[in-house]
C-alpha cells in the first residue's frame, strides 16, 4: 500500500511540473537579417573649455623709497628748525623727503600673469540610438526597433498562444449551447 502512495505522488508531481512547463513553452528560432539601420540622432554635449591668457597689471611698488625718503626728510628738517619751527621743519622733512624717496624708486616692473578663463560650451555629436532591423522569417519579412546592430542573425522567441475566441453575430448560438429563449 505504501509503494503504491509512493507511485501516485510521485506521478502527481511529475504531472504538475509537466503541466507547468507546458504553459512557459517558447520555441528559439533564429530569422535572418535583410537590413540593419542605425537610427543616428544628434546630442548635445556640455563641455568646459579653457583658454590661457596673459595679462600685465602694473607693478605694485614696495614703498621703501618713500620710507627713507621721510625719514631722511625728517632728520634734516629737525636740524635746520630750531625751537617751535623746528616740528614744523620736521613734518615738512618728512612730506617732501616721502614724495621725493617715492620719486627716486620708480615705477615697478609690469606684472605679466597667466590666468586661466574656463567657459561651458555645447557641442555636438552624432550618435546611434537604436537601429531599425529587417529581418525574415518563415518566408515573411518583419521590421523591429533594436538597441544594437544584431548582425547576420536575429533570435527570435517563440511563443504558442491560445485561439481566439469564435464571434457569433445575431441569434446564432455558438454550437453545443442550448438555445436562449
Amino acid at each position: 500500500m505504501k509503494k503504491m502512495n509512493t507511485h501516485t505522488a510521485l506521478l502527481g508531481s511529475l504531472l504538475a511540473v509537466l503541466s507547468a512547463a507546458s504553459l512557459s513553452v517558447q520555441a528559439q528560432e533564429v530569422g535572418r537579417v535583410i537590413s540593419s539601420t542605425p537610427i543616428i540622432q544628434q546630442v548635445a554635449v556640455p563641455r568646459q573649455v579653457c583658454n590661457n591668457e596673459q595679462v600685465v597689471s602694473p607693478g605694485q611698488k614696495s614703498g621703501a623709497g618713500a620710507a627713507m625718503g621721510a625719514i631722511a626728510g625728517g632728520a634734516i628738517g629737525n636740524s635746520m628748525g630750531q625751537g617751535s619751527g623746528r616740528a614744523a621743519a620736521t613734518v615738512l622733512g618728512l612730506f617732501g623727503g616721502a614724495i621725493l624717496g617715492d620719486k627716486v624708486e620708480g615705477n615697478a616692473p609690469p606684472e605679466v600673469r597667466n590666468v586661466q578663463t574656463c567657459t561651458q560650451q555645447m557641442f555636438y555629436e552624432n550618435r546611434t540610438m537604436a537601429y531599425n532591423v529587417v529581418y525574415e522569417f518563415a518566408g515573411k519579412q518583419y521590421t523591429v526597433q533594436m538597441p544594437s546592430d544584431p548582425g547576420p542573425t536575429v533570435r527570435l522567441q517563440i511563443t504558442p498562444m491560445a485561439p481566439a475566441p469564435t464571434q457569433h453575430y445575431g441569434n446564432v448560438p455558438p454550437p453545443g449551447s442550448a438555445p436562449r429563449y
